[in-house]
């Protein structure tokens, strides 16, 4: 074969295509310092909380001892830890619950044509701007048994005969608190729903109320089939957020009084940093993961209900 005939044979090869395309090169620059991120801020403390968790520290001892899952044993024999999930679940339930309501309502009459509707939008973001720390400040202040304004107005309306300690007594406390939480957290969720509702079909509303349905039946049958992807998404952030929320319990209660008001994230700071016992706050953390993690499943499961199934 000339050399002629050998440069034709290359020409008419086709061109070795490369493994990764330029395009795929740069989308991986550009989201690799949002991987990096993450792994750094996330996934790498996760990991050293479980390791953390396999050792014993001690505030006199200079070298943590490896005692494997002997942690997690103890940690489920105790009876504080069960009181702990109690005390979790009844605080994330609640806010949760009664935030979403609250928030639902204050949407829907935001949503309608009332004088001043600009100012009353803006006025409803006030608690959640707030900062938590000044927030709980304030709530702590109002419950004061002495100076407290929520014991001044229950006097003078003859509701109670004298100050009551809201937040020292063990029946009342984590209900105080949940009140106090749910004043801080509602205006995420009513203007996460107002604009929700901006985008319901007023076709559908407006042929509804044709066929005689009420102002109840209206929102029921198809403003709230038609907003259900938005209220649960807003239920699973609200669950992730009132799960990890520290300011408001530390600052009022500290987890008191009887450990009535300790969730996850006081107890974790408590054990950790009160009692400088760092491998048993690391394996409460790992089960706090695994609860919310737990929650968070079955969140998605809602917003995707026919993922995992089989198609017939």
């Amino acid at each position: 074969m000339t050399p002629t005939n050998v440069t034709q044979a290359r020409a008419r090869r086709p061109a070795r295509r490369s493994l990764i395309s330029r395009d795929t090169l740069v989308a991986l620059a550009f989201i690799a310092p949002a991987v990096v991120l993450v792994a750094v801020l996330m996934y790498y403390p996760m990991i050293r909380a479980f390791i953390e968790s396999l050792y014993e520290t001690s505030f006199l001892s200079q070298h943590p001892k490896f005692i494997g899952l002997q942690n997690y044993q103890d940690m489920l024999k105790d009876k504080a830890f069960w009181q702990i999930v109690r005390n979790s679940l009844t605080w994330t339930i609640g806010v949760v619950a009664l935030q979403n309501l609250l928030g639902m309502g204050v949407a829907v009459l935001l949503n309608q044509d009332i004088p001043l509707r600009g100012l009353s939008r803006t006025l409803v973001l006030l608690p959640w701007v707030l900062p938590g720390i000044v927030g709980a400040i304030l709530w702590k202040f109002m419950y004061d048994p002495q100076l407290g304004l929520i014991n001044s107005l229950l006097l003078s309306a003859g509701l109670i005969r004298k100050s009551f300690p809201w937040l020292a007594n063990p029946g009342t406390a984590m209900y105080a608190v949940v009140l106090a939480a749910v004043w801080k957290g509602y205006p995420f969720s009513a203007i996460i729903y107002l604009a929700a509702l901006q985008v319901v079909d007023q076709e559908q509303l407006e042929a509804a109320e044709i066929d005689g349905a009420n102002a109840w039946q209206r929102f029921r049958h198809v403003t709230i089939p038609s907003i259900a992807h938005i209220i649960l998404l807003n239920l699973l952030l609200t669950t992730i957020f009132t799960f990890n929320y520290f300011d408001m319990v530390w600052v009022t209660t500290k987890g008191g009084p009887l450990n009535r008001t300790h969730i996850f994230p006081t107890a974790i700071f408590d054990i950790g940093f009160g009692q400088f016992r760092f491998g048993e706050a690391a394996a409460y953390g790992v089960v706090a993961v695994l609860l919310l993690a737990g929650l968070a499943f079955l969140y998605i499961r809602q917003l995707h209900p026919g993922r995992g199934t089989s198609q017939t």
